[in-house]
């Protein structure tokens, strides 16, 4: 890159700063896949999948396309999760799929797919439902659940004629039947909720069929343009598009398709698995493309898992076919299409600002000292939380984590909670007032991806004595103890750190409040890595190991910095 030697990099306490002729990517770091991006005068509105996560679906803000602030949720309320839109009990990698925000006079449109299966086997279930709000940081609606809608990935298209199409995808050939493979297109009522009228199968995609999902339709000049992802969403991901003159069909594919991919760089390429991808129009014309991605840290993949990237556009006029206008005269046909990233044609991890007056700052911090009633926005839990799983009002300045007798086990409920994980480099600590009472009790911090895959670095009671212990829980592997050893000068109080560097995590601890920290345990890096939808979380856990109690853990503070890997 021409601006790369102009990089400085400013490191400012905690912080780093960048002030650059360009922005680095990723433009929305850790696990934020399925990007979708709609502009609403000079402001820029992000929402992301979030899977078996709550809340669920979270909204950024920005000015610059560059900085993006978390300003809340699309699924912010549990009565919002607990009935069709089920994110109690959901399976790993269900839940909530690939949204699409929408804004229309005056107000936010966030339409969406739960993948729920039940657990004692069966079909499974894609019910595809509408959010909406005047205000994208909530309040959000009750789901508006969208009868006779299969499949997943669901886009709205409001029409320059006042109309309002439902996009979305159904097995190849069976417009009725759940799936991918193929997309249609059909009226929907916004009023009554309800898809009117007659419904058009209309592309099976540039491959014929592989993989079509996360359709996007935009209507540019005139002319009606189907976006989708193709290919799976592995090193195959691409980026499609096709034209035509009605949003009923029939579209002609782009002749230089894939319009994004990463499926012809080397297996070493910085990021890969780039697509599901959205558009959107700035106020002076130009255009940007959001999609996805996974960074190349180690072994092909990350702790990050799928990412939000940003990157610019330009259309240009594609011959499509020839049509006869008269008797052996033949004219081209032509469609404007989109070339992404016109310099390069792939993601860069460093490209030139969209607007050379607003910098990024780059601020991969975080801490929370707990002194708000509310949790900060960056909390997560694995599906809706159990009933007083946690406070902030227990005991003032601190969270309470109350232990349950629930462990971690797929489908479950359990005493956990955590922020993404942002860099594969990190220091993440927590300072916690644990005087464990009952045989098994115990609590700590855990880096976790999945039910079937984290590490937990725990105080727990066991035999009498109150122990030091470090669990790992590999994807295929079974449940160990890493290390556990008695903590003889241990009084209720202890700082528990993890720290990721040379793909190695140390573990170390604190009995003096983090004045001086004793190491532990190393293990690699890659027990936690992404082989699944989202990225990893970090964050604080507690259990009675299946007793019942009323004890509970109590945690000052929580710490995360993230180093970027340039």
């Amino acid at each position: 890159m021409k601006f790369f030697k102009f990089l400085t990099i400013l490191l400012v306490s905690t912080n780093l700063y960048s002030q650059t002729a360009g922005y680095l990517n990723p433009i929305i770091p850790g696990g934020h896949p399925d990007p979708s991006i709609c502009r609403v005068g000079d402001d820029f509105y992000i929402v992301n999948s979030t899977f078996e996560y709550f809340p669920g679906l979270p909204i950024h803000h920005s000015k610059d396309l560059v900085n993006w602030e978390l300003i809340g949720y699309g699924l912010h309320r549990e009565n919002q999760a607990t009935g069709e839109v089920n994110l109690v009990d959901v399976q790993q990698n269900g839940g909530i799929h690939a949204p699409t925000i929408r804004y229309n006079n005056g107000v936010f449109y966030i339409i969406v797919t739960n993948v729920y299966s039940p657990p004692s086997g069966g079909s499974g279930q894609m019910v595809n439902f509408i959010i909406t709000a005047t205000n994208p940081e909530g309040p959000w609606s009750q789901p508006h659940i969208i009868e006779g809608a299969p499949g997943i990935d669901p886009d709205l298209l409001f029409d320059d004629n006042g109309k309002v199409y439902f996009v979305g995808t159904h097995a190849v050939g069976k417009p009725s039947e759940n799936g991918i493979g193929e997309i249609w297109v059909q009226e929907l009522n916004i009023k009554k909720w309800k898809l009117e009228g007659e419904r058009y199968s209309v592309w099976k995609g540039a491959c014929g069929g592989c993989c079509v999902e996360g359709p996007h339709m935009y209507k540019v000049n005139g002319k009606y343009y189907l976006m989708v992802a193709e290919g799976g969403t592995s090193h195959n991901h691409s980026v499609m598009i096709a034209a035509s003159d009605k949003i009923s069909g029939p579209f002609k594919s782009n002749p230089r398709n894939p319009i994004l991919t990463s499926r012809h760089l080397s297996l070493n390429n910085w990021v890969h698995s780039t697509g599901h991808a959205d558009l959107v129009e700035l106020k002076d014309g130009r255009w940007y493309m959001v999609a996805l991605g996974i960074r190349n840290d180690k072994n092909g993949t990350s702790n990050m898992g799928r990412e939000t990237y940003l990157m610019p556009l330009e259309w240009e006029p594609v011959t499509v076919g020839w049509e006869e206008v008269s008797i052996g005269n033949w004219q081209p046909v032509k469609y404007d299409f989109p070339v992404v990233a016109p310099e390069s044609g792939k993601v860069e991890r460093y490209t030139s600002l969209p607007f050379e007056d607003k910098a990024q700052y780059y601020n991969d911090a975080f801490t929370d000292n707990f002194d708000a009633l509310e949790l900060e926005h960056q909390w997560n839990f694995r599906r809706v939380p159990l009933p007083k799983t946690y406070s902030l009002e227990a005991r003032e300045g601190f969270l309470r984590l109350y232990l349950g007798p629930q462990t971690f086990k797929l489908r479950g409920q359990y005493s956990l909670m955590g922020i993404r994980q942002k860099e594969s480099d990190f220091e993440y600590s927590a300072k916690m007032n644990f005087t464990p009472k009952k045989e098994r009790a115990e609590a700590g911090i855990s880096i976790f991806q999945q039910d079937d895959n984290y590490v937990n670095f725990t105080v727990e009671k066991k035999n009498g004595d109150v122990n030091l212990k470090l669990t790992t829980k590999g994807l295929d592997k079974d449940l160990a103890i890493a290390k556990q050893e008695t903590l003889e000068m241990y009084k209720g109080e202890v700082v528990l750190k993890l720290i990721s560097k040379n793909d190695t995590y140390q573990y170390l601890y604190s009995l003096d409040g983090g004045n001086s920290f004793k190491h532990f345990a190393d293990t690699e890096s890659d027990i936690v890595i992404c082989k699944g939808y989202i990225g990893s979380y970090l964050g604080i856990y507690a259990t009675s190991n299946g007793k019942p109690t009323k004890e509970y853990a109590d945690f000052d503070w929580v710490s995360y910095k993230g180093f970027p890997r340039f």
